[in-house]
């Protein structure tokens, strides 16, 4: 009996056959480690990948969206991207599928992707696959940007597109569209955009906005290719005295009929070379027979000639340039003529050189260009460095038999001279406010690339003369980007015989040596510089070719990545749109 009671307590100390069990136990144990281990890192880098893919999808099909909202195209594009970057063989996976919809029509993409991944251990028990589900969206993000909108009003911009549109109407189009997507894209945010404009042709249209800065930035006082209506004094000849028909008793009746009938002058002759008459009358005493004697009226006129004098004429600008009606003997004859300024200019003092560059280190040269000088105030001592009226009432041209000439002349005409709309400083701006400044736009005169992209310069530096504005803080506290928009339907076509923002070429010679030479040459070049000088600022500038091609000189003033080429209305809107989304910065939002 005793042994038969240490039976068990043997028993449970011998623990030598326990270890096949629990060997068992530990290699099932293992395998669900193992398995589940290797099963979940598949199924982790397969969820990576699909949305990444997802991610990938819903941004370019964002990026693809135009005025049309989520289209075909748009669709078709995100279902590509997403087929790029996700691949069953190479995942392993089956079953995958992407589905994109845009709820804002075409402002948010959003997307939903699919696939299934066969486990290789789990399996065994009873877990054959993993489904995989991962959503993802992208929209407009948009921080704080001003945008400069430099923009060509040249008179091409009233050629006629299809369907009987004009460039100009394309534009508006265009621009209103930029708009809507700025705006949609800024809703429910505290985003600050603000826009400013420089429509530009011959000249740009900055008066006021000089005026309200500083009076002084305008001359008093600037010399024209002008005429004057003067005497010719070597013509002047004087009439002998002849007797009137009609006798008078007496000598007051004779004087009363003479102041009855006295005239000071009478006009004759047309056209440039008019003369005038200065009547003399008096009484005089005369026999009529041998004991017989009347009064009659004598009288003789001096006549002398006028003549135009078309020649450099100084006038004051200090009444013009406050924009009040300031009279010029400039009419016809040398009548009076009342003239109110629109507010185009003249640039200020410059080099007529064949090249001009920009340098970080050492800015614009050569220095007196001031014309390319984008951040310095005029000096209060130096009209160089200040700018004058656009005057059309007194701009004048010249020529003789031979065609236009230097020489001071009797013969000329009027000098065309183009004003384009109103430019604007930045400022946030409602939908009605873009508008209007977009259906204000009018095509007139030539394409002077250099005068647009200079005062779009100007008009958005941080360091020049409107810095106040540009540099004003938004309520939000966030850093700002800046852009300009430049666009031109043509190549640069400047006109010597007009008057435009470098005064009358041919006359003038401010620019070439000889009135003509080289002309479009070196406004390019100055155009080249001043892109230079504005994206050395950290402006991001965006050039648009509407209709003309884009040339080197175009390519090589835009930023990295920011020239575009539109042969219609369709394609320029597309244009506008590309860039709004880039300024927009698009951005996966889940």
């Amino acid at each position: 009996m005793r042994h038969a009671s240490l039976f068990p307590v043997g028993l449970r100390r011998d623990t030598g056959g326990n270890v096949l069990p629990i060997a068992a136990i530990g290699v099932l144990v293992a395998v669900i480690v193992v398995g589940s281990a290797v099963d979940l890192s598949r199924s982790y880098l397969a969820r990576q990948q699909i949305q990444a893919a997802c991610d990938a999808a819903v941004l370019a099909g964002r990026r693809t969206v135009t005025s049309n909202g989520f289209d075909t195209a748009a669709q078709n594009a995100a279902g590509n991207y997403f087929q790029a970057n996700f691949s069953d063989d190479t995942q392993g996976t089956h079953g995958t599928g992407f589905d994109a919809s845009s709820p804002d029509d075409g402002n948010t993409v959003v997307g939903t992707a699919r696939t299934v991944v066969d486990t290789l251990l789990m399996r065994v028990f009873g877990h054959d696959s993993t489904t995989i589900t991962v959503t993802c969206a992208s929209s407009m993000g948009v921080g704080n940007a001003d945008v400069m909108m430099v923009l060509d009003t040249t008179g091409s911009m009233n050629s006629t597109l299809s369907r009987s549109q004009t460039r100009i109407q394309a534009l508006r189009a265009a621009m209103k569209n930029f708009y809507a997507t700025m705006t949609s894209a800024t809703a429910s945010t505290n985003a600050r955009i603000r826009y400013g404009f420089v429509p530009y042709s011959s000249s740009v249209n900055v008066g006021r906005l000089l005026m309200d800065l500083d009076p002084s930035y305008i001359v008093d006082r600037r010399t024209y290719q002008s005429r004057q209506y003067k005497v010719d004094t070597s013509s002047s000849t004087t009439s002998s005295w002849e007797q009137g028909s009609k006798s008078y008793s007496t000598e007051n009746a004779c004087n009363s009929a003479k102041l009855a009938n006295e005239t000071d002058y009478k006009d004759y002759g047309s056209g440039s070379n008019k003369t005038q008459r200065m009547y003399e009358y008096k009484c005089q005493k005369v026999s009529t027979g041998r004991f017989s004697s009347a009064w009659f009226i004598f009288s003789r006129y001096s006549e002398r000639r006028y003549e135009y004098v078309y020649g450099p004429v100084e006038w004051p600008t200090s009444v013009y340039k406050t924009f009040a009606a300031t009279t010029t003997p400039t009419g016809d004859y040398g009548a009076n003529v009342s003239s109110t300024w629109s507010g185009c200019i003249i640039e200020r003092s410059t080099v007529a050189q064949a090249t001009f560059s920009y340098s970080s280190l050492t800015g614009i040269s050569p220095k007196e260009a001031y014309d390319l000088d984008i951040d310095s105030p005029p000096e209060s001592s130096s009209d160089a460095t200040k700018w004058a009226p656009l005057w059309p009432e007194v701009a004048f041209r010249r020529w003789d038999d031979n065609g236009y000439t230097r020489s001071t002349t009797r013969d000329g005409d009027t000098a065309p001279s183009p004003c384009p709309t109103r430019a604007r400083v930045l400022s946030e701006m409602s939908e009605s406010e873009f508008n209007a400044v977009a259906n204000s736009l009018v095509p007139d005169g030539n394409t002077y690339l250099d005068i647009g992209m200079i005062w779009g310069g100007r008009m958005i530096s941080p360091d020049g003369i409107f810095s106040e504005v540009v540099n004003e803080e938004p309520d939000n506290g966030g850093e700002v980007s800046r852009h300009i928009i430049f666009m031109t339907d043509g190549v640069m076509e400047p006109n010597n015989i007009i008057q435009q923002a470098w005064g009358m070429e041919f006359w003038d010679r401010r620019v070439t040596s000889d009135g003509s030479s080289g002309d479009a040459a070196r406004h390019t070049s100055r155009f080249l510089a001043s892109c230079e000088a504005i994206k050395n600022k950290g402006i991001r500038v965006w050039v648009v070719a509407f209709t003309s091609g884009l040339s080197n000189d175009l390519k090589t003033c835009a930023s990295d990545s920011s020239s575009f080429t539109a042969n219609s209305a369709k394609e320029l809107n597309t244009a506008f749109q590309e860039i709004a989304k880039q300024v927009g910065e698009l951005r996966v939002i889940e």
